[in-house]
């Protein structure tokens, strides 16, 4: 069912961006990026000195030509019409960067690494603004809020989830996942899970900015509200039968892809649980990360969503079972049409179009 996009890459891609103008950019290991036309022909490669995986890249929205990579503790500006050379580079990591994440002014770029810190980069100053420091383990997702420039949500395999405002060091609010689902053990497990920790791996913020999604490696996705400074948990339910590795909404709705460590991609409609909640509700549709299979907090508000009543269970409106380990999600228009492409652990991108779920 899925297209392959081959001749790129010689080695498992881990990261996955599109430009407003179509193009693709993926990373891989070894150092290698490639850029992609929309019909899946390779139209640039580089491969970064030290040969450090590049776990991350993300096209700037006003200037579609520019590129940040990061590659071991280096994030590279480049020109994807020219990738020979670096536009500019930075070096502010102390240890491996996970992931980058733009705010929507474009002045301050966020790179979480292995060492559990977040970085906050000021663009326009060529200088780190902010140095955050709660995580005690690896930082493995960090993501800002749209329409809210000077905040953002992290997650790690420290279990914590966070929520963050850059005009302190210390964050708003934080969650255990692990501490939060011993108060939920009525809830049925899925065979083997009982025994796999809340690792944090993923998070994604719907275009409203106010719901957030988050992945994890007991198999369960959960979605958060941001009210005031704080956060509650709206919903959680499982879906993958091993960890989920990737949450990612669709634009301008609540509709929410997941992908898993089981090979699986599943797209979930949340809207009905979120909308029925929001007081002042802002343009969207249906968006938010996916995940599968899973239950509700105490069960509350099931009838919401498409549910197997006999079980009690929030099942995903559409499942493809895609063979490999997912490492990246992305949505993306390409000719005008919604599609879904994914990185594994394969040499190759593969492209589902929407309606194909």
């Amino acid at each position: 069912m899925a297209v392959k996009w081959t001749g790129g890459h010689s080695s498992p891609i881990l990261c996955l961006n599109a430009s407003q103008e179509g193009l693709v950019a993926s990373g891989a290991e070894g150092g290698d990026l490639m850029v992609w036309g929309e019909d899946g022909t390779p139209l640039g490669h580089k491969r970064f000195q030290g040969a450090d995986d590049v776990t991350s890249v993300l096209f700037s929205p006003s200037c579609p030509t520019k590129l940040y990579a990061s590659h071991g503790e280096t994030i590279s500006l480049l020109d994807v019409r020219s990738l020979k050379g670096s536009l500019d580079h930075f070096h502010v990591n102390e240890e491996e960067i996970n992931c980058l994440s733009l705010n929507e002014t474009e002045n301050l770029l966020a790179s979480a690494d292995d060492s559990g810190a977040i970085k906050i980069l000021d663009l326009e100053n060529k200088k780190v603004s902010r140095s955050l420091k709660r995580h005690s383990n690896i930082c493995s997702s960090v993501a800002f809020r749209p329409q809210r420039p000077q905040s953002l949500v992290s997650c790690g395999l420290d279990m914590q989830v966070m929520l963050w405002n850059l005009q302190k060091a210390r964050p708003l609010w934080i969650t255990n996942l692990q501490e939060d689902e011993t108060e939920e053990m009525e809830s049925p497990q899925s065979p083997g899970q009982l025994l796999n920790p809340a690792l944090a791996h993923s998070v994604s913020v719907a275009s409203c900015g106010n719901i957030f999604s988050c992945g994890a490696e007991d198999g369960k996705v959960r979605i958060f509200r941001v009210v005031g400074v704080k956060c509650e948990q709206e919903l959680g339910f499982k879906g993958h039968t091993l960890g989920v590795s990737q949450v990612c909404f669709l634009p301008e709705s609540y509709m929410l892809l997941t992908g898993g460590n089981d090979g699986k991609i599943m797209l979930w409609d949340v809207s009905s649980e979120v909308e029925k909640k929001q007081k002042s509700p802002t343009k969207h549709t249906h968006r938010k990360k996916t995940k599968k299979a899973a239950y509700t907090k105490q069960g509350r508000n099931t009838h919401a969503l498409v549910t197997d009543e006999e079980h009690g269970k929030i099942l995903p409106k559409l499942s493809v079972e895609h063979g490999e380990k997912v490492n990246w999600l992305l949505s993306t228009k390409i000719k005008g049409y919604q599609n879904i492409l994914v990185a594994d652990q394969t040499s190759c991108v593969s492209v589902y179009p929407l309606k194909a779920f």
